[in-house]
């Protein structure tokens, strides 16, 4: 009877030791460094993009201008440049050309923290249907960027060099305000420089963005109505990386030559495959043998 009380006791207590030894191991082992890594960031840039309506022979039939050229995303860097844009079915199915230009070009970059798009048009005109000979606008040179920086605050510009030129008339812009040209027997085109906007997180720059109503002498040969931007980029910016540090017992400090986890492993440790797990490792080891021999030692009373 007296071997059978003992021989069960011994058991459990041979289990409930190995139990907790394995269980306080890996909370142990899980300790240490982490790197918690969130959205990498996103960059966008583009030269040229439409969203003009264009109705041909007084409204019988509408074509949809929808074209965007040198568009790129990142988070892979990316970068265009080509330096027209044409459009077919709208000029008796021969191309008809949108956009030219001696510089057109677009960037949009994400890498090192930092998320950036970056576009550059130079000696650019820009025609749509019914006006073949007449530029819609023309421009020197007009540039946008948008820079977002992990830690700091997200950046938007866009720059102007040399003459704007719309239906024909030369005009003066402000930044971040808006222009009106209206050509009698033309159309009229609306404005609007430099629109930035700026959040905690994201940023964008549109160098250009023209509202178009055109109709020339009204005889509804062709009719636009719609919008358009020049040179426009954005950025949205990378989730800062944070690293937490050890979890320790604040009231407790190393015993002896034992390191703190997180240094380096001595040189001895390092030639036999050791690191600064191993005090850990070995003392969960120690443990368990204490644990077995206890249930040894048990079991023999139990059966004497």
């Amino acid at each position: 009877m007296n071997g059978k009380n003992f021989r069960l006791p011994a058991r459990r207590l041979a289990t409930v030791a190995t139990a907790t030894a394995l269980t306080a191991g890996p909370l142990v082992l899980a300790a240490g460094p982490a790197h918690a890594t969130g959205d990498e960031g996103r960059a966008s840039a583009v030269v040229l993009r439409t969203g003009l309506d264009v109705s041909l022979l007084n409204k019988t039939v509408n074509v949809p201008l929808a074209v965007s050229l040198n568009e790129v995303q990142a988070p892979q860097s990316a970068e265009k440049s080509t330096l027209t844009a044409e459009l077919n079915g709208v000029d008796g199915g021969k191309p008809f050309s949108v956009l030219s230009a001696e510089v057109a070009s677009s960037k949009a970059t994400v890498e090192g923290g930092k998320a950036e798009g970056y576009t550059n048009l130079a000696h650019a005109k820009v025609h749509v249907p019914g006006l073949p000979l007449l530029s819609l606008i023309e421009v020197g040179q007009v540039t946008s960027k948008a820079t977002c920086e992990a830690g700091k605050e997200p950046a938007a510009s866009s720059n102007l060099l040399g003459d704007v030129t719309v239906l024909g008339k030369k005009v003066t812009l402000t930044a971040g305000g808006t222009t009106n040209v209206e050509v009698p027997g033309v159309g009229d085109v609306r404005l609007d420089y430099s629109k930035t906007e700026n959040t905690s997180r994201t940023a964008a720059a549109t160098a250009l963005e023209l509202k178009v109503s055109v109709n020339p002498l009204k005889l509804n040969v062709a009719e636009v109505e719609g919008t358009l931007t020049l040179a426009e980029a954005t950025c949205e910016t990378p989730a800062a990386q944070e690293e937490a540090a050890p979890s320790a017992d604040p009231g407790t400090e190393p015993a002896g030559d034992v390191k703190p986890q997180g240094e380096a492993a001595d040189e001895g440790l390092a030639e036999t495959g050791g690191n600064s797990m191993t005090p850990y490792i070995a003392g969960g080891a120690v443990a368990l043998l204490v644990a077995g021999g206890g249930a040894v030692a048990l079991a023999r009373r139990g059966r004497s």
